[in-house]
């Protein structure tokens, strides 16, 4: 199920920003329209494989431009549907002729995106399908859009990794530069020694090792809800995999993997045990699903 978007911060801003940037001080070409508040309807068309993503978008776009615009989606412009055959109708837009003009390609360039996320997010869900291991997101967002692309991955099936720096924590290699193994299990505990009572309680503390001696010493640490295993070979994922429960903390501590993982590979990190699988991929690379509008 996909949790609603609109209400996040930035959203509706990004919605207004859209809309001014491409229709500045109006539609030059509709305005030779002869009569451009004509009721008309267009027909949203997919015209390639994937999942849809973004019809509680569209009424805020549409919003945005003069005249009621309506749509009515059909059962395949839903949240989280699988357009299977294409072309396939998405939702029938009735309003002005003029407005749905100017926002065809605003509708567009917002839908795409989104479908694309979706679509590239379900791929690797699939992938790992009889496996315990869940999809992630990462940071890896187009800025202003991390709500919505964030949106898009669970309209895919994927899981939401932290929203910002604000509500998670999550130690890296770069925040533990120059301490050597020996010293992993102090300093990171003496870092969370810091955590300010007095503020929200973090969504989860995490910490990035690099190798299968740094995941030993940090299984050390009580309070470390994942541990991130980055850039790890499948091998030592099940090294990491087999130390915790040797440990018994399967249900205190996860763990993550990161770094590089295609369709190709993902399959196989899932079936080492891993929690919990973050793919950047599916937010700063995924291709744009491709969908038109067209005037019935």
């Amino acid at each position: 199920m996909c949790m609603s978007v609109l209400n996040k911060t930035g959203v509706l801003e990004l919605v207004e920003l859209a809309v001014r940037e491409d229709l500045g001080g109006g539609d030059v070409t509709s305005d030779l329209l002869g009569d451009p508040h004509a009721q008309v309807a267009f027909r949203l068309v997919a015209k390639q494989q994937g999942v849809f993503a973004g019809c509680e978008v569209v009424p805020a776009i549409l919003q945005a431009y003069p005249g009621a615009i309506e749509i009515d989606w059909t059962d395949a412009g839903k949240d989280s549907a699988q357009i299977k055959d294409v072309p396939t109708d998405l939702a029938t837009l009735r309003g002005p002729l003029g407005a749905l003009l100017s926002a065809e390609r605003v509708v567009l360039n917002f839908l795409q995106r989104l479908c694309g996320i979706a679509t590239a997010t379900r791929g690797f869900v699939r992938r790992v399908e009889g496996t315990i291991a869940a999809i992630y997101d990462t940071r890896k967002t187009i800025p202003g859009w991390r709500a919505l692309d964030k949106y898009a991955v669970r309209c895919g099936g994927g899981l939401n990794h932290r929203d910002g720096l604000s509500d998670a924590v999550l130690i890296k290699d770069n925040h533990l530069f120059g301490v050597g193994t020996d010293r992993l299990a102090a300093t990171v505990f003496d870092m969370l020694s810091r955590l300010n009572p007095a503020k929200d309680k973090p969504k989860f503390i995490e910490v990035e090792a690099d190798s299968v001696a740094q995941v030993a010493e940090l299984l050390k640490v009580v309070g470390i809800d994942v541990i991130l295993l980055d850039n790890f070979s499948v091998d030592e994922l099940q090294a990491a995999v087999t130390l915790r429960g040797e440990l018994g903390l399967e249900e205190k501590v996860e763990l993550e993997a990161s770094g590089g993982i295609t369709l190709e590979t993902v399959e196989a990190v899932a079936r080492t045990g891993v929690d919990r699988i973050s793919v950047g991929a599916i937010t700063h690379s995924a291709p744009s699903l491709d969908l038109a509008m067209d005037r019935v």
